[in-house]
């Protein structure tokens, strides 16, 4: 049963409605899938008026990628949910042996403020794919709702009717603050009164600045500059592993290097998010800093899934498994046998 719940409700009987099966047949599954469907498709208004009234957003590509997410979950579902055959070897080439996703029981999914729609409901369509019960607590700082996308802004991103707001006063101080002690290449303007941050390049960052050492949340862009490709991988693999790294680059050699000899949640080349935006690629970070775990279409059914290794003997054979029991001479000496005659065994 999947349940939006306001924060700070306890799981109260969710764990005993999982415990109680409804959730696990397919037929639900689809119809929490559909209604889901059905609540964006009818609320979709009210969700652009929110993101607008919160960060100076209109709703975009976002809607169009969660109603993919869900489409390739109804159209998916049976085939993600049925058991996958494994290999066998010689001692259970008769047998049934195969992987069953079940789902983990109750799920929580706890928003973020600056993407609260995707990857608020890009899990929850996951959860509900995989037959869990799910708790959904959105960011409390998105008081209407938000979502912060990349767009082309037109000369004067202030007067873009599309360029995004940090999403509070605090968080505009912060970012201000961020920006101390250096000077922008290109931007720097703001305005509190309307919480407005133009798009700023900072250069010569130092490393250890606070600057590269927190999320930025904000149209910061520090620039740190290095001596050759190998400094360039060095200056990556000495940091936490990051949850996309960019590289823009023309030689193939080159970018093949810098994603072979780095870590991170994600890669994109000559452009950034794109790999957001495919259900076919899982993402999500690697390491503490990062995240652990990823998402998007079948990854997230099967991130939210236990993968049940299922065995089923089958006795027709069972003269091959003699070597298995006891007196340790036989079987011995069967296993040498085999052994030899499969050595792949």
């Amino acid at each position: 049963m999947t349940l939006v719940l306001p924060f700070g409700f306890t799981n109260g009987g969710l764990y005993e409605a999982f415990l109680s099966g409804r959730t696990r047949p397919l037929e639900f599954r689809l119809q929490q899938l559909h209604a889901l469907q059905r609540m964006i498709t009818e609320k979709e208004a009210e969700i652009s008026t929110a993101l607008k009234q919160d960060i100076n957003r209109v709703s975009g590509d976002w809607l169009i990628g969660i109603e993919n997410e869900i489409k390739l979950a109804l159209e998916k579902l049976a085939v993600w949910a049925a058991p996958r055959p494994v290999e066998r070897n010689l001692l259970t080439i008769s047998d049934e042996v195969y992987i069953q996703p079940e789902p983990l029981g109750l799920v929580l999914i706890i928003g973020a403020w600056n993407y609260p729609w995707a990857v608020t409901l890009q899990p929850l369509v996951g959860a509900i794919a995989a037959g869990n019960a799910a708790v959904v607590k959105p960011s409390e700082l998105s008081e209407h709702s938000s979502l912060l996308l990349r767009e082309f802004y037109g000369a004067d991103p202030k007067c873009s009717p599309d360029y995004g707001r940090i999403i509070n006063q605090h968080h505009f101080s912060r970012v201000m603050g961020l920006m101390e002690g250096y000077t922008p290449v290109v931007g720097g303007q703001s305005d509190a009164s309307q919480r407005y941050i133009a798009p700023t390049v900072l250069k010569d960052v130092p490393p250890h600045s606070r600057l590269m050492q927190e999320e930025i949340f904000g149209p910061l862009l520090p620039i740190v500059t290095v001596s050759d490709m190998d400094d360039a991988i060095r200056f990556v693999n000495e940091r936490e592993k990051p949850l996309a790294l960019y590289i823009f680059c023309s030689d193939k050699k080159a970018t093949k290097r810098m994603i072979e000899e780095t870590s991170s949640g994600g890669v994109t080349v000559n452009d950034v998010m794109m790999h957001y935006t495919l259900s076919s690629l899982p993402f999500g970070g690697v390491g503490k800093a990062s995240g652990m775990g990823h998402y998007h279409g079948k990854h997230t059914f099967d991130q939210l899934s236990h993968q049940r290794a299922c065995l089923v003997r089958s006795l027709r054979m069972e003269n091959v498994n003699l070597a298995r029991y006891p007196p340790q001479d036989r079987r011995r000496a069967l296993l040498q046998s085999l052994l030899h005659m499969c050595p792949w065994v």
